[in-house]
């Protein structure tokens, strides 16, 4: 058979393939709607217009996040964290996979030279001597192309890329995750800063006043109870900020994980006041269908169910015929120097057909792996939504109410320090009694201690729904 008959073979087999993968259609989202309002009795406060700020997916964490050395930290992570850049290794991993997968729908040609010197007994040799024969060969070959008329290797082509593609949108997961971690451990690590100051300041104020109480106890104007109420204070607010300088070392410690490196300088900065946590809490929550287009986890996912989807052509594929072609076009010679010479073409054509007959059942339980392989991909998928709906559902109502709850804590706070002031005229004018004012000191501290909390809170939520609305990729 001529050379341009095969080509014409080939090309036909190339252009006549079909696919017998289920027709894929997109599940539905097994969420409401519209995510659940929260609006908080007390204030009635409304969350803010979609056009009133930008959407999280469309704001770059570096527009985000003011402070500085959150962003260089942030820089650094992404540059240097170890489980990012595992991922990372993980798409060229896919990537190669799906290059493979992808070059057995062309043919594979090969060109090749190779000699032969051998020696045939006598006894095996039409004259009855020992023969020296040598022989000489060039040429290309194809080498069992599958002719692709059920879809089988488009197929699996069609499923390596769409694993490569779920495992670069997990990459752009993982960053997402990162840019959030990082912020959440730097403002952690901010807030035990800022109690361990406020820890350090009360005691050295009740120091301060226990050495007080103890010289007037000396003179006997005080009572060794109020001297050991005294003490109970102060070694109180030392144990409080020894454990919290603790928290604050190990949190360091987390962030410089997460960075992947040493920081470049000392801790610093202060956690986010008021007014821009007001700003990072004001993106718009947009509705449950925005997330597909939004959260790359998502789109993992439905990539995952994509392959899935092509596996299961690919099994039906196995039941039907399968046609290979092996080709080879060249020359032979027994001589090298006459290895192209005329006459010495060869050339060979090799169709085969495999028609399955008897399998044990193998195809048919690679079919059903398969459609159960589907089913999880699609359980996986619809999960995937639910746990985005939740986050952002949470999300939403950490910001209806922690701002509130930081309102509530904060007057809490006022009212405690205007209370220790009104005990310590009193007590001066000999109306209230030492342990009030001990009592107001100790839920004064507790009071500033909480607000910090709260603080913190607010500061996480606010970052937990820029990342659930698919914030920090940019």
């Amino acid at each position: 058979m001529k050379p341009s008959i095969t080509c014409t073979l080939l090309a036909a087999g190339l252009l006549s393939g079909c696919s017998l993968a289920p027709t894929y259609e997109r599940p539905a989202a097994p969420v409401a709607p519209a995510f659940p309002v929260n609006a908080p009795a007390a204030s009635g406060t409304a969350a803010p217009a979609a056009t009133d700020v930008k959407a999280a997916v469309d704001t770059g964490w570096r527009d985000f996040f003011a402070d500085e050395r959150l962003r260089q930290l942030i820089g650094t992570a992404l540059e240097n964290n170890r489980d990012l850049r595992t991922t990372a290794l993980r798409i060229e991993e896919a990537r190669a996979a799906y290059n493979i997968t992808r070059a057995d729908r062309l043919p594979n040609v090969n060109a090749a030279l190779s000699g032969t010197r051998a020696r045939t007994p006598a006894f095996r040799s039409g004259t009855g001597e020992a023969v020296v024969g040598e022989s000489f060969d060039a040429g290309l070959s194809l080498a069992a192309f599958e002719l692709d008329f059920f879809g089988r290797v488009r197929n699996l082509s069609a499923a390596a890329l769409a694993a490569y593609l779920a495992t670069d949108e997990a990459r752009r997961a993982a960053q997402i995750s990162l840019v959030a971690e990082v912020a959440k451990a730097y403002f952690t690590e901010r807030a035990f800063a800022e109690q361990q100051a406020l820890a350090q300041s009360t005691y050295e104020a009740r120091r301060r006043t226990y050495d007080l109480t103890r010289q007037r106890l000396d003179v006997g104007a005080s009572s060794l109870l109020d001297l050991r109420l005294n003490e109970t204070l102060m070694e109180t607010a030392r144990a409080s900020a020894l454990a919290l300088a603790r928290q604050r070392a190990q949190a360091e410690n987390a962030l410089t994980l997460l960075v992947g490196a040493p920081p470049a300088q000392a801790a610093s900065g202060a956690m986010a006041d008021d007014r821009r946590i007001d700003a990072m809490s004001s993106l718009p929550e947009g509705l449950p269908s925005d997330l597909l287009a939004r959260r790359p986890d998502i789109r993992a996912a439905e990539q995952r169910l994509l392959a899935a989807n092509a596996n299961i052509g690919a099994a039906r594929a196995a039941f039907f015929p399968r046609i290979s072609l092996t080709a080879a076009l060249g020359s032979s010679s027994p001589e090298f120097s006459q290895l192209f010479d005329s006459g010495t073409k060869t050339w060979s054509f090799v169709p085969q057909l495999t028609l399955p007959i008897f399998d044990a059942g193998r195809n048919r339980a690679n079919l059903n792996l398969a459609e159960v392989r589907k089913d999880l991909a699609v359980a996986d998928y619809e999960r995937s939504i639910q746990v985005a709906f939740r986050e952002v559902a949470d999300a939403l109502a950490a910001r209806a109410y922690l701002a509130d709850q930081v309102a509530a804590q904060r007057a809490i706070q006022d009212a405690q320090a205007d209370r220790l002031r009104l005990l310590q005229l009193r007590f001066e004018n000999g109306v209230a009694s030492s342990l009030d004012v001990l009592d107001a000191q100790r839920e004064l501290f507790e009071a500033q201690q909480q607000l910090v909390q709260a603080r913190l809170l607010r500061t996480t939520g606010a970052i937990d729904l820029y990342r659930a609305l698919g914030g920090g990729l940019q």
